[in-house]
């Protein structure tokens, strides 16, 4: 199998160190090396050390993100986290000058400010993070309550940093209200399955796709993953888009999801990380991964199936459906000037523009136009909502050369039979 072959080509790559400032994660094994695929279809592949238990880390920062737009509104919370990438590492403090706001949440402060955001709309604000990070893996998780811990005796730099939003009014309330649901919200037990469906669920624009419960708005998963690609990486986040192409969010202790959108989830286990805070093996097999798989985000010159499958009048092709006398009759008159397109694919902005011109350039007189929808996967708001207009103009000028055709011919039949015409053909001859 494919990733057990992968599993096997990096399980040798000793380079790296596990994180040592969190205690709890300093006696982890370095050798646990797992991977999962999961497809938006429901598909599993697994090889090596899956279904070991880690803490999710920072691969919590998208998430939370996701519950402070979803829950809070975008304005407000770009009012209080920027989305820039910050070019440093994930625990330095990066605030915009003047407002102090976190330039991005996918850096420990930006993740603070979010925390606190939530923590403050919320009664029990940690049963809404578990309950929706659970609903993203398909499963009940549990919060590591030693790592939990182990994290809130020592994550002074993280306290600081609470206390310098609070200085700047980012947090309005205790900062330690912040500092706990995000120490909790990093201690949150997860395994390299349950990383795979979460990035599955994204890419499947917030369904979990095993259980078909909805995690997060669709309008949400754009915002979060965006984000992802430009900031998740920290200050590796160029090299990684360069060489991987995905969405993608490491955490210290190992783990990293990557996310195909419409297509997969990466999740990948090894705690040995590189100076950047990355596990080095889980950089390794997501690079080999895109690039054997061409799942990179960025494919230059690749052709895509025709939108259009087919199209035909109903004169050269004819309905199959049992009908009236009445209809078929009424089908007959019309069948030379009604089109038939048989689209595939994907309905966006390219599937209607590759309609209209089609349209546009059919020689025949097209007064009637039926779209055949039934091998189209999805329609996205390009193609379904604000383009409709577009086929209804085309169908209109289709509608209005066939008038002005009628009128010609007509004016051309009524001066044939006229006296006058008759009689200057008789003088002529």
């Amino acid at each position: 199998m494919y990733l057990d072959a992968l599993l096997e080509r990096h399980a040798d790559l000793d380079a790296g160190e596990v994180a040592a400032y969190i205690p709890e994660l300093a006696g982890v094994d370095p050798s646990l090396f797992g991977i999962c695929l999961a497809t938006v279809d429901g598909g599993v592949y697994e090889a090596g050390d899956s279904r070991i238990p880690f803490t999710i880390q920072s691969m919590s920062k998208p998430l939370t993100y996701g519950i402070a737009l979803e829950r809070l509104g975008e304005d407000l919370v770009r009012s209080r986290v920027g989305v820039e990438p910050s070019g440093d590492a994930f625990n330095e403090i990066s605030l915009t000058p003047v407002t102090g706001a976190p330039v991005n949440p996918m850096i420990n402060a930006g993740a603070i400010a979010c925390a606190g955001l939530i923590a403050r709309g919320e009664e029990q604000p940690s049963d809404l993070v578990l309950d929706t990070y659970s609903c993203y893996a398909g499963r009940k998780l549990e919060i590591d309550h030693a790592v939990y811990e182990s994290e809130t005796e020592t994550g002074h730099r993280n306290r600081a940093i609470a206390h310098l939003l609070r200085n700047f009014d980012v947090i309005v309330e205790s900062p330690e209200v912040a500092l706990d649901l995000y120490f909790r919200q990093c201690s949150i037990s997860v395994n390299c399955l349950d990383l795979a469906t979460i990035a599955a669920t994204l890419a499947n624009g917030g369904v979990n796709p095993r259980t078909g419960e909805r995690a997060v708005r669709e309008d949400v998963v754009r915002g979060v993953l965006s984000v992802m690609t430009t900031c998740g990486m920290y200050d590796s986040a160029g090299e990684w888009l360069v060489t991987v192409g995905l969405p993608a969010k490491s955490g210290v202790s190992g783990g990293m999801l990557a996310v195909l959108p419409g297509r997969l989830g990466i999740g990948v286990f090894s705690p040995p990380l590189d100076p950047r805070g990355n596990s080095v093996r889980g950089i390794a097999v997501c690079r080999d991964l895109s690039r054997d798989l061409a799942l990179h985000l960025v494919r230059s010159g690749e052709q895509i199936a025709p939108f259009v499958r087919a199209s035909h009048t109903l004169a050269e092709i004819g309905s199959k459906r049992v009908r009236s006398d009445r209809q078929r009759e009424a089908i007959r008159g019309a069948s030379g000037r009604t089109a038939v397109f048989e689209l595939q694919g994907e309905l966006g902005f390219a599937a209607v523009e590759a309609v209209t011109r089609r349209i546009a350039e059919c020689n025949e007189i097209v007064e009637l136009l039926v779209i055949d929808l039934r091998r189209v996967a999805h329609a996205d708001t390009g193609g379904a909502g604000s383009h409709a207009p577009t086929l209804e103009a085309s169908c209109c000028s289709t509608h209005s050369r066939a008038r002005s055709k009628r009128r010609a011919e007509s004016s051309r039949s009524q001066a044939a039979k006229s006296p006058s015409s008759r009689a200057r053909t008789r003088s002529r001859s």
